[in-house]
């Protein structure tokens, strides 16, 4: 008897949206913010006046340090959250007034987002787009591109506890595109995973945005933003600091390369009240 669970149980969401025209903005973000409550009553902004896009085809990369905003920022993206102030667009959908098809539009992984255990990956993925409204011989053959697309195929049969890290990454990633999103948001997917494995998460995510695919990818690693990503917003301390090719921000701050441009909006972030003012194009 097959582990997944009856489809009539899942939410029927619709059929999946068509792929956008690639440039389109799919991701529009206008001052958002996230505040808590610390124990002594005051407040702490953990995305602070967040401002930023990402368009169709294109990986944009949010890049920062551990506490600078980032999986904050992707969370209230992805709805998980609620933000305190400001306003986006996903997929063309208001963020407040219609999470729903938000979710509906976007595909999200985490490093920490987890597989069922008890079901094999082609089971995840036929459960996943039976609740996005696929069906029948079209379903098969998504599932089956999928599997091929992120390199599952070889242990698709096998039950999700018996898989290693990252084969259980590689089965998150193919299960946060399986209804064919156009929006991808990404937080440090590759956390954890051996070099080789990221690498084949890395070539997948490029494949999707050449595609057409708006991807918003966080990572921590300098090398990897570079590498991989087509724009770079840096964070630090719930701020975007600056957003820009790895070229320009490298100009902007008058920079022999990203590492560099990443440290001086770093510091910059330290002394001055506002650093956007000092990183501002000229």
């Amino acid at each position: 008897m097959s582990n997944v669970p009856a489809a009539a149980d899942a939410a029927q969401l619709g059929s999946p949206p068509p792929t956008p025209q690639p440039g389109n903005v799919m991701v529009d973000v206008r001052g958002l913010s996230k505040v808590y409550e610390d124990p002594n009553g005051g407040q702490i902004a953990a995305a602070d006046d967040v401002s930023l896009t990402c368009h169709a085809g294109e990986i944009f990369g949010l890049l920062g340090p551990n506490g600078a905003g980032k999986t904050t920022t992707l969370r209230c993206l992805a709805t998980i959250l609620t933000p305190t102030r400001g306003q986006a667009t996903i997929a063309g959908y208001d963020l407040l007034k219609q999470p729903e098809m938000i979710r509906r539009n976007i595909g999200f992984l985490s490093g920490t987002t987890g597989v069922y255990a008890r079901l094999t990956p082609r089971e995840t993925l036929r459960f996943f787009g039976a609740m996005y409204g696929w069906n029948g011989d079209r379903l098969e053959k998504r599932v089956d591109e999928v599997l091929h697309m992120f390199d599952v195929t070889s242990y698709a049969d096998r039950p999700n506890d018996r898989l290693s890290t990252g084969m259980k990454q590689r089965v998150g990633l193919a299960r946060a595109v399986v209804h064919d999103p156009p929006v991808l948001i990404l937080d440090e997917p590759t956390t954890g995973l051996d070099p080789v494995v990221s690498r084949t998460v890395e070539q997948a995510v490029r494949r999707l945005a050449d595609a057409g695919k708006c991807v918003v990818f966080s990572t921590h690693m300098l090398w990897q933003a570079e590498e991989i990503c087509d724009r770079v917003g840096i964070m630090a301390a719930g701020r975007v600091l600056g957003v820009g090719t790895a070229e320009e921000l490298r100009q902007r701050t008058s920079s022999k390369d990203l590492r560099e441009a990443f440290f001086k909006m770093i510091e910059a972030a330290h002394l001055t009240a506002d650093p956007r003012e000092v990183l501002a194009d000229e």
